[in-house]
């Protein structure tokens, strides 16, 4: 093919980690899908888009309402004084930070634990994904046990509580709805919802707030439909404690015994696992997502993926709506995997091409939709224009020095979705202001609301430092 000498050329690091990038002029046939050369300029970077494998849409981030960082089962209080917003707007604001960093995909764990609001909700988180034009795994929470304490819920808080907090936090205890019912629900998002970049799965929160017959109704469901499975599993060292007690055979081999365990079902933190329970995940084909921000950020601590590398555990990364930064900067989150499992050896035991494998092939399983199909591209002179040397491992600078900062188009599905790190259909400004509007006019139901929060906080600590 005869090269146009007026096409800008480009660098496509079609496998990050695997070699170095092929520098192809930006001309129709030679570069991928739905590219466009007016989107490209001289000297830019195209690579696979990352996916993040793990969150839960905050538009509005807990610091912003008082969320600050504590051990993960104290800091859940917090999530109490979540400003009442507009779903539809509090995942189109979530979304866009996603996709004006050039993430092309998200796992979306919902946070509604009202059954009966799923089913709307759930069909405007998937409204936004669309209008922002990115990929979504939308995991429809299901839980109907251990609100507020492992060990007993809201009753085992009691003493710990004034007469008066006790009286007004046990009138908004969850009430749950029949397994069944939540079931249903999730079926019936799956049928309104789910499309070539919509996937629904079921999102058992975790089996410290399952029953058994909930865990066990989950994993029928899915053998008998095949639709995957998203949950949290082992996050925490209270997780731990108590997971051990309720399971003598071990949590994980007890998710074996009723079925859960498949390449259906991937697992978020699995911080607390065992070797013995990681080579039982790879040998099911299970995925794991490590969210090392967040474990770092509520305390759960780092999660051993030197196991997970040896037993060839697959495994994805997410930001859990808390990454390192509050900045929901993917790029940042893989920097710090990057480094917090480099290990101490003359050889990475993390490879730059597991990392990236990760980030890009394994989450996308976890989404449940195709890889190497959605493409980020990185303003690559502004991101070395220091450099003396033009040929230094373009893999190895996005792990050093990347940032959402430097994404300059995405493209989704060979449409753009984000150019010059502006959105294409989405005034993100203007949405952001609206969303925060709406999040200071429940301030003052907020403010009534915040002394019973910040009791409930009190005594969850002491009820852990007994326990």
């Amino acid at each position: 093919m005869q090269m146009n000498s007026e096409a800008p050329s480009v660098r496509l690091l079609s496998r990050p980690g695997h070699g170095p990038a092929v520098r192809v002029p930006a001309e129709p046939g030679r570069l991928p899908p739905g590219l466009t050369a007016s989107s490209l300029g001289e000297g830019d970077l195209v690579l696979p888009a990352p996916v993040n494998a793990h969150d839960h849409g905050y538009g509005v981030r807990t610091l912003d309402f008082g969320g600050v960082d504590d051990a993960l089962e104290v800091w859940i209080a917090a999530l109490r004084l979540r400003p009442r917003t507009d779903p539809y707007l509090e995942a189109l604001v979530a979304f866009s930070r996603l996709a004006q960093t050039g993430v092309g995909a998200t796992m979306h764990c919902h946070n509604s634990l009202n059954i009966d609001f799923l089913v709307d909700e759930a069909a405007a988180v998937s409204r936004a994904a669309a209008d922002v034009g990115i990929r979504l795994g939308l995991c429809c929470p299901l839980v109907d046990s251990d609100a507020w304490a492992y060990d007993g819920g809201p009753e085992r808080l009691k003493p710990l509580l004034g007469e008066d907090d006790w009286s007004s936090l046990s009138q908004a205890a969850p009430r749950y709805a029949p397994v069944a019912r939540q079931i249903e629900a999730v079926e019936q998002v799956a049928a309104e919802n789910a499309g070539p970049l919509v996937d629904v799965q079921f999102g058992p929160i975790g089996p410290q707030w399952c029953s058994n017959a909930m865990l066990e109704a989950v994993a029928e469901a899915s053998a008998r439909s095949g639709r995957r499975i998203h949950m949290h599993l082992l996050e925490s060292p209270r997780q731990r404690a108590w997971l051990d007690r309720r399971f003598p055979q071990g949590v994980v081999r007890f998710l074996d015994e009723v079925g859960l365990l498949s390449p259906r079902l991937a697992v978020a933190h699995g911080v607390q696992l065992r070797a013995d329970e990681i080579e039982l995940l790879a040998g099911r084909g299970v995925q794991l997502v490590s969210n090392p921000s967040a474990n770092l950020r509520l305390r759960s601590g780092v999660a051993p993926l030197s196991t997970v590398l040896r037993c060839r555990l697959d495994f994805a990364i997410g930001l859990d709506g808390t990454a390192f930064d509050d900045d929901q900067d993917l790029w940042r989150e893989l920097r710090l995997a990057h480094l917090l499992h480099g290990g101490e050896d003359l050889v990475r035991p993390l490879t730059a091409a597991c990392l990236f494998d990760a980030a890009t092939v394994t989450a996308a399983r976890v989404l449940n939709m195709p890889s190497g199909q959605d493409y980020t591209v990185v303003d690559y002179a502004a991101l070395t224009a220091d450099s003396v040397f033009d040929d230094v491992d373009e893999t190895e600078m996005l792990l050093c020095r990347m940032s959402g900062s430097f994404a300059k188009g995405l493209f989704v599905a060979g449409k753009e979705v984000m150019k010059d790190g502006l959105l294409r259909n989405v005034d993100f400004a203007a949405a952001r202001t609206e969303l925060r509007q709406q999040a200071r006019a429940d301030l003052p139901r907020l403010e009534r609301e915040r002394p019973r929060a910040q009791a409930l906080a009190r005594a969850i600590r002491q009820y852990y430092a007994q326990w």
